[in-house]
């Protein structure tokens, strides 16, 4: 069986930003609420001529630009969203359309905030087999058409946009194990439901499965790479909020690496928040290729996947 590993990635977000300042015009909260709670200070915001394949087709053409390919070179999409409005043409089909590939398999996952590591284990898994030759795998969701925007509990939360990443096969293992599971007894902690849709959590339920359930899992993931946590050269976990992401990678023992801190400008984007992180830390230099960097998505459905990859 073959490796595989990240060609390239890429990340992209609508011009729109809407400050703390700007919501406590819609909602009883401040920047100082804000800020204290759950570390957020901007998130970028789509209008509704955007959709969410849009977000998508736009990383994933900054990922192949980046891995010096066309959209011929791929033949598998594999977009990671909960928040696309239709049901077919799915999410992947209309970014193959919209970047004029040929006749790649197209899929979509919905496993909310943890879609991405699970598309790209999916991707991963496919590639070694030799399923997939290559793969754009992409994560995208724009919350902000799913928020309740006079629940001040979750409405300063969210933002939009996606991140990309290009799998192809390689000679040695560069995307390690993946390890994933969930809690189904408690799926209704984080929830996109109704007609409309409305996304709502039991935000102290999330708070304490996360900073106690999940750093061993993490730790866990390292194992199976191979590596101890202080190997690390950064971690990237879900950015769901800062009030997570500083305690859960204290806890994982990830003493030499840099933590991703994207929520801080760009808010909770559930699928879409790992990848655009990675991409900026790749952007600004701050790993190099090579490095092991810790991939670890988590939330919706209270289901969680994590793996170590190999910086592009």
């Amino acid at each position: 069986m073959r490796g595989s590993r990240l060609v390239a990635v890429g990340h992209y977000q609508p011009a729109k930003v809407l400050t703390n300042d700007d919501l406590a015009e819609l909602v009883d909260t401040s920047d100082e609420w804000i800020s204290s709670r759950v570390g957020i200070r901007t998130r970028h915001v789509a209008g509704p001529d955007e959709p969410v394949d849009e977000l998508a087709a736009h990383a994933g053409a900054k990922a192949l630009a980046g891995a010096g390919l066309t959209p011929a070179d791929i033949d598998l999409v594999l977009v990671a969203t909960s928040t696309a409005i239709d049901r077919s043409p799915n999410t992947a089909a209309r970014v193959a359309s919209r970047l004029g590939m040929g006749s790649p398999a197209v899929l979509d996952l919905n496993v909310v905030c943890a879609g991405f590591t699970h598309a790209l284990a999916t991707a991963d898994s496919l590639v070694r087999t030799g399923t997939a030759r290559r793969a754009l795998v992409i994560g995208a969701d724009k919350m902000t058409a799913v928020t309740d925007w006079s629940d001040r509990s979750t409405c300063v939360l969210v933002g939009d946009g996606a991140g990309a990443a290009v799998v192809e096969a390689s000679e040695e293992e560069l995307i390690g194990p993946v390890l994933w599971g969930s809690v189904p007894e408690m799926g209704h902690a984080v929830r996109i439901e109704g007609s409309p849709p409305v996304f709502a959590q039991e935000g102290q339920s999330v708070y304490r499965w996360a900073t106690t359930q999940l750093p061993p899992i993490a730790r866990q993931v390292c194992e199976r790479a191979g590596l101890t946590p202080e190997d690390l050269a950064a971690v990237v976990l879900h950015q769901a909020n800062l009030r997570i992401i500083e305690p859960v990678a204290r806890k994982i023992g990830a003493v030499n690496a840099v933590i991703a801190r994207d929520v801080v400008e760009s808010g909770n984007t559930s699928a879409a928040s790992i990848p655009m992180a990675l991409s900026k830390l790749v952007e600004r230099g701050e790993i190099t290729t090579g490095d092991p960097v810790l991939l670890f998505g988590f939330g919706g459905n209270l289901s969680y996947a994590g793996q170590v990859v190999r910086c592009p």
